[in-house]
């Protein structure tokens, strides 16, 4: 795994092999950022099911200014610090703790974001619950971006506006803007 663009383009990140999880393809990885690249300049960026934080490191890569990387694996927790301690860059915050405890601590502190990634467990089927969250919490800015990868599990909002979809396979990437 790797980054694909910006100031760390090339970069090899250390992936997992635990059941549940899989890294974002550099395909699907690259169609995503090309998609908000206008968007990410001096954004505020949370990667809410970091994994490796691939793609968070993607948006930090790409000129985001902040991210918060947000998983509860100690497994991947590991990989993740690892893979942060490879970018020269310390404009960011690993948060081990369960997605809805961590979102209520940003509801609470008032933290808002430019963009927001959403790549949970995909037989979980949270994204839709997530995004219902962070609509009545208020914690995407005016014009922010929900970037969403998932399995066909139904996604459907009319909370943000469909800025562009694409395919692969049996993946999706939705992406939402905050209008």
């Amino acid at each position: 795994m790797r980054v694909i663009s910006g100031k760390y383009k090339g970069m090899d990140l250390d992936g997992f092999d635990i059941e549940g999880t899989r890294p974002t393809m550099d395909r699907v990885k690259e169609s995503m950022f090309a998609m908000v690249q206008n968007n990410l300049k001096n954004s505020v960026c949370l990667d809410l099911f970091a994994g490796s934080g691939s793609l968070g490191v993607e948006a930090l890569s790409n000129g985001a200014k902040y991210c918060y990387f947000v998983d509860n694996s100690a497994d991947i927790y590991k990989i993740l610090k690892r893979n942060l301690s490879k970018i020269n860059n310390d404009n960011y915050e690993i948060i081990f703790k369960h997605y809805k405890q961590t979102l209520e601590e940003f509801k609470n502190q008032n933290i808002k974001f430019d963009i927001i990634i959403l790549d949970p467990p995909y037989k979980l089927n949270l994204i839709n619950d997530i995004i219902v969250y962070i609509y009545e919490n208020n914690l995407l800015n005016k014009n922010g971006i929900i970037m969403c990868e998932y399995e066909d599990e139904g996604l459907e909002t009319n909370l943000f506006t469909l800025f562009k979809h694409k395919k692969y396979g049996s993946k999706n990437v939705s992406i939402y803007i905050n209008r």
